[in-house]
């Protein structure tokens, strides 16, 4: 099939300003969403079985639904850009008496030193940034060597199916970001799968290994 990916905003800082204003404004409906549809639920947790510690930082945690299925299992991190979602996932956190250390923070410029952590974890979250390139460096510098990068996110159906392509057109309509993915790990020097996991094969579940240093 032909890749048709989306265009990079030209101003990112606008692109962000306009996506922490709307999650500030409806981050309960987005927390009532979540717990309610259970076919989000199931996109989003097929990372859990991936994850491996003892340390584990998740990157865009929204309200947390993801961090209340493992957290107790691992030591646990957590960043997001949008004060209003972090609010939210520590009471959903304390609801589950669960710990995580959260912060709010800039997933291009992570509040960690180099090669931190075993996993890091992000769900529907590469599509809603600016800049995939620097996002994923970064998420790769605090990785430490064979970490493990596990993202759950929507792109393109391998076989083209009508449904799932229309599915993902639909995303990138609404604003989102689709990338070639792919792409974008290799050159990250990434050993990584690719398994289609819903959405008529527009949802994604990438599995990859941080083999060596980026090369950008």
């Amino acid at each position: 099939m032909s890749f048709d990916p989306s265009q990079e905003p030209e101003d990112k800082g606008k692109y962000t300003e306009h996506y922490n204003d709307f999650y500030s404004r409806f981050a309960l409906v987005y927390d009532w969403l979540i717990k309610a549809l259970p076919i989000w639920r199931n996109w989003i947790g097929v990372a859990i079985p991936w994850i491996r510690g003892p340390k584990v930082l998740e990157a865009s945690f929204g309200t947390g639904y993801l961090l209340t299925q493992y957290a107790g299992q691992f030591e646990t991190y957590g960043i997001d850009f949008n004060h209003r979602l972090a609010q939210v996932t520590k009471e959903n956190l304390r609801q589950s008496d669960l710990k995580a250390s959260l912060q709010v923070a800039n997933v291009e410029s992570l509040p960690y030193a180099d090669e931190t952590f075993d996993t890091v974890v992000n769900t529907m979250a590469l599509t809603g940034y600016p800049d995939g390139q620097r996002a994923l460096a970064e998420i790769t510098r605090v990785l430490r060597p064979r970490g493990r990068f596990v993202m759950v996110d929507i792109n393109y159906p391998r076989n083209g199916n009508k449904i799932g392509t229309i599915l993902t057109k639909g995303w990138k309509i609404s604003g989102d970001i689709i990338r070639d993915v792919p792409k974008l790990l290799e050159r990250f020097g990434y050993e990584y799968t690719d398994q289609e996991v819903g959405g008529f094969g527009s949802v994604h579940l990438y599995v990859a290994t941080k083999s060596g240093l980026s090369e950008v």
